[in-house]
C-alpha cells in the first residue's frame, strides 16, 4: 500500500490512479465538511467535486509539512464559500422573531442527537447563518477573519452567529419535543420527588 506522501507525489505527477486513491481516502470525511455548508446532499456533492478539482490543480503547492487533511479541508471550505459568494449576499437578517434565551433549558438535548440529525438541523439555517456558524464553530475562525472572508462587517458576523445559535437551539428543542413527547397528565408536574 502506498504511503500518503507517495500518493500526493503521484498526484503532483498527474498519475490518475494516485488521484483516485487519494479521492477514495479523503472523500468521505470531506463530504461531511461539505454537508455542513450545503443546503442538501446534491449541493454538498457539487462542493466536494469542485473542491477536489481545485485540490488536484493546486496539489503541487502542498509542501509535505503539516496535515494534508487540514490542507484539503481548507480547500473544501473555500470551495463552499466561493459557491455562496457567487449566489448569496451575506448580511444580517434582522426581521426574524428572536426567541427568549431563557426558553432553552435542556443543555444535553444536543448530546442526544445523532450526527445526522444535527447536520440536518444545521442545514435548515439560511446560507448566511450556516456559513458564519460553521466558520466560527467548526473552523475556529474569529469574527474579524469571518468578516474579511465574507466581505461583511464584524458586527454582521456576530449578529449572524447569535441568530444562528438561537435558531439552532429552538430547532433542537423542537426536535427533542417531537422525538420525546410528554405523556398526557405529566405537563406541569415536577419529576423530582
Amino acid at each position: 500500500m502506498k504511503t500518503l506522501n507517495t500518493l500526493i507525489q503521484g498526484c503532483i505527477d498527474g498519475d490518475r490512479h494516485s488521484q483516485s486513491r487519494l479521492y477514495d481516502l479523503f472523500a468521505p470525511s470531506m463530504f461531511g465538511v461539505c454537508l455542513r455548508y450545503a443546503a442538501n446532499r446534491e449541493e454538498a456533492e457539487e462542493i466536494l467535486q469542485e473542491g477536489f478539482l481545485k485540490a488536484f490543480e493546486c496539489i503541487y503547492q502542498f509542501r509535505f509539512a503539516g496535515s494534508f487533511e487540514g490542507w484539503i479541508r481548507k480547500i473544501m471550505v473555500n470551495s463552499a464559500l466561493q459557491k455562496y459568494r457567487s449566489r448569496h449576499h451575506l448580511h444580517a437578517i434582522t426581521n426574524i422573531e428572536m426567541p427568549d434565551p431563557g426558553y432553552f433549558g435542556d443543555e444535553d438535548v444536543i448530546a442526544r442527537l445523532s450526527v445526522k440529525e444535527l447536520l440536518n438541523i444545521i442545514q435548515l439555517l439560511s446560507p448566511a447563518y450556516r456559513i458564519v456558524f460553521n466558520l466560527y464553530v467548526f473552523e475556529g475562525m474569529k469574527h474579524k477573519e469571518i468578516a474579511k472572508q465574507l466581505g461583511i462587517s464584524e458586527g454582521t458576523s456576530k449578529s449572524n452567529l447569535y441568530d444562528a445559535r438561537m435558531i439552532l437551539q429552538k430547532l433542537v428543542n423542537n426536535n427533542a419535543k417531537v422525538a420525546n413527547p410528554t405523556p398526557p397528565g405529566i405537563v406541569g408536574q415536577s419529576l423530582a420527588n
